[in-house]
């Protein structure tokens, strides 16, 4: 009941932000904020610069609220929104795997380290909890209170807050049509442009989403880690108007490619948005670095955006380590200023 309460108090002054806001039982300073967001260049000559929420990921508190706190704090006024805080703020069931716990056994696993005997049993009890979490999610979504998104929106969009882009768990192979639609109606409510997801390396799947993006007037991007290639998304790209590129510019780099501004220039009508980071390329140890310590031309890329006119945004992906005794908001507020210094020409 607690809860539900804060939920209400929340919405209930989320339009009167200017006069402060009271989150939970923390004082949440949003005149200042706001003020700061909205004089911020986050929208820098004409390139808008935004944020994945996945960069909070690290934060205890992952409910709607909480991230709009966490992101204008950052000073940015635009995000791709992970579907966690969205669908905590419509009711969905509480995954009972704790992600944060078990992620770094999870990235080993993903980079195929070698895993000890109790390794391997504590991922297949989470992979099981998990699979019934989805199962139950499934479910959920069947019948979720969708006008609880469009909610959110206008919670998000007083606060200064546009939400560009979506990213639920509801658009991989495993989804049903109902689940995928479920996500698309989901985006649309949300404000959001379009919907992105990890490549899923299947062309029959590729084909279904776009199609059914297209009913929805939404586009579906593609996002890619190091399988990253510049014909990855052709094949997508071919079948459907709505098929476009989530592309991320660092792991491009990471994988070895060497033209990424040229890949831009060739199919930017085609990119939806654009993961930025500052990653090394496999000479240098592919780290992934605090920005302008990596090989990735973050900056060019930025100046290309901006003297080309390119209308798509450019989306802060904070996947460094947070050094000690900084924050998530500080580090990505860092990332913004290196933004602005570039497209102002200081970079």
């Amino acid at each position: 009941m607690e809860k539900k309460s804060t939920r209400r108090q929340f919405l209930g002054t989320a339009t009167t932000l200017a006069s402060g806001v009271l989150l939970g039982n923390r004082l949440f300073g949003a005149p200042a904020i706001i003020r700061e967001l909205r004089n911020s260049r986050s929208l820098v000559n004409g390139v808008q610069i935004g944020v994945i929420t996945y960069s909070f990921r690290d934060l205890p508190d992952q409910s709607a609220e909480a991230t709009l706190k966490y992101i204008l704090e950052s000073g940015v006024n635009a995000i791709e929104l992970m579907g966690g805080p969205a669908e905590s703020f419509a009711g969905a069931p509480k995954n009972p795997v704790d992600f944060r716990a078990v992620m770094p056994l999870m990235r080993k696993r993903f980079n195929k380290e070698t895993l000890t005997e109790s390794e391997q049993k504590e991922l297949a009890d989470v992979d099981a909890r998990n699979k019934a979490y989805r199962q139950e999610m499934a479910k959920w979504r069947l019948s979720a209170p969708m006008e609880k998104f469009e909610q959110m929106r206008k919670m998000y969009n007083s606060a200064g807050v546009q939400i560009y882009a979506f990213k639920p768990d509801t658009f991989g192979l495993q989804s049903s049509d109902a689940e995928i639609d479920y996500g698309l109606r989901a985006a649309k409510l949300l404000g959001a442009s379009h919907v992105t997801l990890e490549h899923p390396g299947n062309d029959a799947h590729t084909l279904k989403l776009g199609q059914m993006a297209q009913k929805h007037g939404l586009r579906v991007g593609y996002h890619g880690h190091e399988q990253q290639t510049p014909t990855l998304w052709d094949t997508a790209l071919s079948q459907s108007p709505a098929n476009a590129m989530n592309l991320d510019l660092g792991h491009f780099i990471a994988a070895g490619n060497t033209d990424p501004l040229g890949l831009i220039r060739e199919k930017h009508d085609r990119i939806a948005s654009m993961h930025i980071k500052d990653r090394q390329t496999p000479a240098h140890g592919k780290g992934n670095l605090p920005w302008g310590q990596g090989d990735t031309p973050i900056a060019d890329a930025l100046r290309l955006m901006r003297d080309q006119k390119y209308s798509f945004p450019a989306t802060i992906e904070l996947e460094y380590p947070v050094p000690q005794g900084s924050s998530p908001m500080a580090e990505v507020r860092k990332c913004l200023a290196f933004c602005q210094n570039a497209l102002s020409g200081k970079a």
